[in-house]
């Protein structure tokens, strides 16, 4: 076998996307288009009474204007259950299907014309005239009535998550030690660069759209269920998304909508929507209050923890995010309590959202440990070492592998911890504050059903397919590795494609388990080529390999060659010519192990950062962060590191910057514009060195991958918000820490 996976490798696509040659949803050319532009409601809740579309479609350009009224009736029903994203309770809300408003800035109205500008002028001129409602969008403030416990899990998976281990209101009673105290995370917005769009046409009575999505085979089916037709007839198209972080795992408003107005215009149509428009179409990490309740002895040792957690959703879904488990699985503590509600709003509906419930929970529980460590004048690193769970404390099954231990050590030797004062305020770099924090990280190490095909030619190449996405992470680069990797040819000799329906099925891009599991697909079809290359081989009437296995075998450079007389060789391309056969073709799924069971998954990070705060200003720099990943095998260094360092950056975003901001009176969100809602920037940015502690772990998958995209963030901003307690002495349990709230 080849020496490809673990080193640093340059991303195949990358050339195509400086250069601009990598096509986007919006940027593909069709003949004689369409263009959309959505008309939006002024109001949050109530009722569409009249809606004069004359002047509109007297305009120049314009084509038709599609409302409630006139739109073609989808069946939604149907999509839904092709929706596997979709919460068990409540309709997804679709455009254009009714004159109910269920929230500020919902599409309404879809103006079609000739070109962008025409439809978005036109948009303008539609009329509507409403029943309004007051609106209810402050969580604080709905009233523990609309409160209901709702899970995204079928009843018996959310009951078994979230059922009491021991009695923990009884030991917290008991416990010598007590700490509480609530921490709240504001809505937050995915905001990539690349919007949401969809470019669709008909072509006898089959549909084809290219469209940004996390989920090709979902669009596809989703599609197929709305428009009555054979879920082969929809060919979605995405090969690449410009980020998206959760905002395309469900289908988005915009496919339906374009492939509708398609059908009804009987030419393509392209609709892409604006920033403000993003903002209540695409989802939304939902508002979080959180009340952490922990009991230690004197040592640190706890005896309970209570974790209760709230959540807004819409007023027709019941969102959830269910992933308290990480509060049952990150410590060992014998009596654990955890309670869930969601609070219905007149928002749209929330949405995963990179790292989606872990980031959220971890930050209250890695603070209310931090407050704890204080409390008990114990270093914080110790505090989690005192708990370090070395089974799966909820089931007590053994880990595939954890080397969490080691993360702490291999981060805080490199960070200098040693170093660190314990006294709030002690630490000064002039006149600035110094503080020093860190968190855990947790996330699942998963894996999903998933095929993949690979040709291999007489020419010496190869091409693999699958229906996969790559919103940014580097999955053309990291499949074709392994592709090569198992097959046994020089990478530049294999090309790997993704983003079509009508390649085989992988799962949505989210979870981070894409590697994990188009990744084994890729290592079981080669090796289907590789026995049948020995097949073929041992056809040939002057074979070097009479009667020889696939396992006395080496597959190299794209050669066979004995591993006893290396100097025998056949190329893969004289094996198929010498059999008259242009190329072999494999298709292979790979799914979970059964082993799997027997075991606790998951991938961990310690997670350090340094922070200077003017005493003056209230203002925080985050001027070093140092963290380790154990994550099993890296499969590409180069790409691995770029998505750990991203995940930092977010959690620079969402513990300092990011907050989505809602007029309460109007419904309304107010900041909906990269010039208003605050990201971090490169001036934010200083010094975030990765590093990773590979496990070899043979059970976790075939590859021994665990995902990464997720964990990289998910102990940053309860680090940061423990740092700047350290750097001030003020304990900051709302995010984002502004200079209002450190002054």
């Amino acid at each position: 076998m080849q020496n490809i996976l673990g080193k640093p490798m340059d991303r195949v696509d990358g050339r195509l996307k400086v250069t601009g040659a990598a096509k986007y949803a919006a940027e593909f050319g069709v003949n004689n288009p369409a263009y959309g532009f959505l008309v939006m409601s002024t109001i949050a809740k109530g009722r569409i009474t009249a809606i004069d579309t004359r002047e509109a479609e007297k305009q120049t350009g314009v084509i038709r204007v599609f409302t409630h009224l006139n739109a073609p009736k989808l069946a939604f029903a149907a999509a839904k259950a092709k929706d596997p994203l979709a919460p068990p309770d409540g309709q997804p809300f679709h455009a254009l299907t009714g004159d109910q408003i269920y929230f500020s800035n919902q599409p309404i109205a879809l103006v079609a014309a000739e070109t962008y500008e025409q439809a978005r002028y036109a948009a303008r001129l539609v009329n509507v005239s409403y029943a309004e409602e007051k609106p209810a969008t402050n969580m604080k403030t709905s009233g523990a009535t609309q409160y209901v416990a709702k899970s995204s899990d079928p009843p018996e998976t959310a009951e078994q998550k979230s059922r009491p281990r021991g009695d923990a209101a009884k030991a917290f009673q008991a416990a010598p030690v007590k700490f509480e105290a609530e921490y709240t995370i504001p809505i937050e917005h995915q905001n990539p660069i690349e919007l949401q769009a969809s470019i669709a046409f008909w072509q006898d009575g089959k549909l084809v759209i290219f469209d940004k999505t996390q989920a090709v085979m979902t669009l596809r089916n989703y599609l197929a269920a709305a428009f009555g037709i054979a879920e082969a007839d929809v060919l979605v198209i995405s090969p690449f998304v410009g980020g998206a972080f959760g905002m395309s795992l469900r289908p988005n408003q915009t496919p339906a909508l374009a492939a509708m107005a398609a059908r009804e215009l009987k030419r393509p149509v392209k609709l892409v929507l604006t920033r403000r428009q993003s903002f209540t179409t695409s989802g939304y990490r939902p508002q979080t209050w959180q009340k952490v309740s922990l009991g230690a002895d004197n040592k640190g040792k706890l005896s309970a923890i209570i974790h209760e957690n709230m959540t807004n959703t819409s007023s027709y879904e019941d969102y959830s995010e269910n992933t308290v488990s990480v509060a049952r699985m990150t410590y060992a503590c014998p009596n654990v309590s955890l309670d869930y509600k969601v609070v219905k709003t007149d928002l749209p509906t929330p949405s995963a959202m990179r790292a989606p419930g872990a980031v959220s929970k971890m930050f209250a529980l890695e603070c209310a440990l931090d407050e704890l460590a204080h409390q008990l004048k114990v270093d914080p690193i110790e505090l989690r070492l005192i708990n370090y769970a070395e089974v799966d404390p909820d089931n007590g099954k053994p880990w595939t592998s954890k080397e969490l231990r080691a993360a702490y050590r291999q981060a805080a030797d490199k960070f200098g911890w040693s170093k660190r004062n314990p006294e709030p305020r002690s630490m000064r770099d002039g006149k600035l504050l110094v503080g020093w924090g860190m968190a855990t990280a947790i996330w699942g190490a998963f894996q999903m059903p998933s095929s993949i095909r690979i040709a291999v030619s007489a020419d010496g190449t190869a091409l693999a397919q699958a229906s996969a996405s790559d919103m940014g992470p580097g999955t053309y680069t990291v499949i074709t590795m392994i592709a090569a990797e198992h097959l046994g040819m020089p990478i530049e000799k294999v090309k790997f494609e993704l983003g079509r329906s009508d390649f085989p099925p992988a799962p949505h891009q989210g979870g981070s388990w894409t590697t994990a599991s188009v990744g084994a697909a890729a290592v079981g079809a080669a090796r289907l080529i590789r026995n049948k290359l020995v097949e073929l081989a041992n056809k040939q009437a002057n074979s070097p390999f009479k009667n020889a296995t696939a396992d006395q075998l080496q597959f190299e450079n794209g050669k066979v060659s004995l591993k006893s007389n290396p100097a025998q060789t056949l190329s893969y391309s004289e094996i198929l010519r010498g059999n008259n056969l242009p190329e072999i073709v494999e298709t292979y799924e790979a799914k979970p192990s059964p082993e799997r069971e027997k075991y606790a998954t998951a991938t961990h990070g310690a997670q350090f950062v340094e922070v200077k705060v003017d005493p003056d200003l209230g203002t925080v720099r985050v001027t070093r962060i140092v963290e380790a990943t154990a994550c099993g095998k890296v499969m590409n260094l180069k790409t691995s590191h770029s998505q750990e360092m991203g995940g930092a950056v977010w959690g620079i975003g969402m513990a300092l910057h990011e907050a989505t901001e809602i007029d309460h009176r109007y419904g309304r969100m107010t900041n909906a514009s990269l010039a208003d809602y605050h990201v971090p920037v490169n001036a934010d940015i200083f010094k975030i060195e990765t590093d990773f502690v590979e496990e070899d772990d043979k059970i976790v998958n075939e590859l021994g991958v665990k995902g990464m995209g997720e964990v990289g963030m998910i102990g940053i901003p309860a680090a940061i918000a423990n740092a700047v307690f350290h750097a001030t002495g003020r304990r900051i349990r709302e995010l984002p820490i502004t200079p209002d709230k450190l002054l």
